[in-house]
């Protein structure tokens, strides 16, 4: 992994003082406990299928897989679910969707609840595991965190619902590595890895494809000084600590 670039490195002395606000991320969040209840309506392959990918027994991948739809739902309003494994909803903006969007942003409505009430099933199917990365061990706060890919839904658009960002924006991961490298948007390693990842595929759809073929091994960041510069490097780097 290439040094921070100049125009960066402030930024990225803060953030390995104090985290990642003002960084630009995926949709995500943290595991709710509620999202290992095993009475969330399932749909795709079981869970089982990825415990050795994720590095995860099958209830946290269960939870994993609920967190990832759960949190992109309440983050960017879209919804991967439907009332079958092979439909989806088509339209979760209209009040009565956004209502329960905003309770599941407060935690009082478990998201298991709101797909049963709905007669709806999470579409597993349409999640694929891309990667782990785990936070140095430095850092004061730790995040043992998995990444998924998913098409948007054919219907649905993602949008600003606020909450959580500053600013939402859309960008193809080509434009979005370009600006960090001029130093134009800051990004965490995971976050800039996984799109310099992603600019090997000319379209979703030969993303999705390579996805399903792709070896996951958690990656721990390191990072070493030189002078008065920081590099982050990762497993197979020359220089990673051994």
């Amino acid at each position: 992994m290439r040094p921070l670039p100049a125009a960066l490195a402030d930024r990225a002395r803060a953030y390995l003082a104090a985290g990642p606000a003002g960084m630009y991320v995926f949709p995500g969040g943290a595991v709710d406990p509620r999202d290992t209840d095993g009475a969330v309506p399932w749909g795709g392959p079981e869970p089982v299928g990825w415990a050795d990918r994720l590095g995860a027994d099958q209830i946290l991948v269960r939870a994993l897989a609920c967190a990832a739809v759960r949190e992109t739902f309440e983050e960017s309003g879209v919804l991967l679910a439907g009332p079958s494994a092979e439909r989806m909803v088509t339209d979760p903006t209209t009040p009565d969707w956004e209502a329960d969007r905003r309770r599941l942003l407060d935690r009082s409505l478990a998201f298991s609840t709101l797909l049963v009430r709905r007669g709806l099933v999470l579409r597993a199917d349409l999640l694929r595991p891309w990667a782990h990365w785990i936070t140095p061990e430095f850092e004061p706060r730790r995040y043992d965190t998995r990444f998924f890919l998913a098409a948007l839904p054919r219907g649905q658009r993602a949008r600003d619902v606020g909450g959580e960002a500053d600013l939402v924006a859309w960008a193809r991961p080509d434009v979005a590595v370009e600006r960090f490298d001029r130093g134009e948007l800051a990004m965490l390693p995971p976050t800039v890895q996984t799109l310099r990842e992603l600019t090997a595929y000319d379209s979703v759809a030969a993303a999705i494809d390579a996805a399903e073929r792709r070896t996951i091994r958690a990656v721990l960041p390191r990072v070493v000084r030189a002078g008065d510069e920081l590099t982050l490097l990762v497993p197979g780097d020359a220089g990673y600590p051994g």
